[in-house]
């Protein structure tokens, strides 16, 4: 059981106090919650942080990414060039804020178009070897939650959530794996192929779920679950 230890957290740039200006008090029970939820991923061999972006992707643990297009550029991660998208360097930012900082950690970007088949496959592939594997998993709900989301009210966004976080709760990789692709896009849901990665992972595992943080603060879903 390589993965013995997986955790779901959001991406959104504003959980950077630095870029969330007035609105970072706002916020502070979702870093709670996500800060948290990381201290399980202790005593693990390696962790390995999932998240969307543009292409596929795999990078070492001193991969650099940077805040410098959300405002904050001198608020970064690593070293070198910085080649990490958003969601993997939130996921490092947050690794940085926690006990698990230490940990050895390689990151994995996942192209948000990736089919299903082959976030399964992805999944599968981190689960196999000899090493104790914690997984960090960054990815948002619909954008498309409230009138005041980024983008206009969509009428299945909130039942599309809520799907998702009753499969993280119950450990339902069926649901997980079964999410449509087209229509976690219409959502935006930024977390579909990601989530499918996870549940070719968690195969097998036996670990039990528990959904610590769901809501919508800024029309945007976020979730934090643990698998232990």
């Amino acid at each position: 059981m390589p993965v013995v230890a997986a955790v779901v957290c959001p991406h959104p740039p504003i959980l950077v106090p630095a870029l969330a200006f007035g609105a970072a008090a706002e916020l502070d029970s979702l870093r709670f919650a996500c800060l948290s939820a990381l201290d399980l991923l202790g005593g693990v061999d390696r962790l390995v942080v999932v998240g969307s972006g543009p292409a596929a992707g795999r990078y070492d643990g001193p991969a650099a990414g940077t805040f410098g297009p959300y405002g904050a550029p001198d608020v970064r991660i690593g070293s070198g060039p910085a080649v990490l998208p958003l969601s993997l360097t939130v996921g490092g930012w947050l690794l940085e804020q926690s006990k698990s900082a230490a940990l050895p950690r390689t990151y994995l970007g996942v192209p948000t178009d990736e089919t299903p088949a082959r976030c399964l496959e992805l999944g599968r592939e981190i689960a196999q070897g000899n090493e104790q594997i914690g997984l960090l998993v960054m990815g948002d709900g619909s954008a498309r939650r409230s009138d005041h989301a980024p983008v206009h009210l969509h009428p299945r966004a909130e039942v599309f959530d809520t799907t998702v976080a009753q499969a993280f709760q119950n450990v339902d990789l069926e649901v997980l794996a079964a999410l449509d692709p087209d229509l976690a896009s219409e959502l935006q849901a930024a977390g579909r192929a990601p989530w499918q990665v996870l549940a070719g992972a968690l195969e097998s595992t036996g670990l039990r779920g528990e959904v610590a943080y769901d809501a919508a603060p800024y029309g945007v879903g976020y979730f934090v679950a643990s698998f232990t």
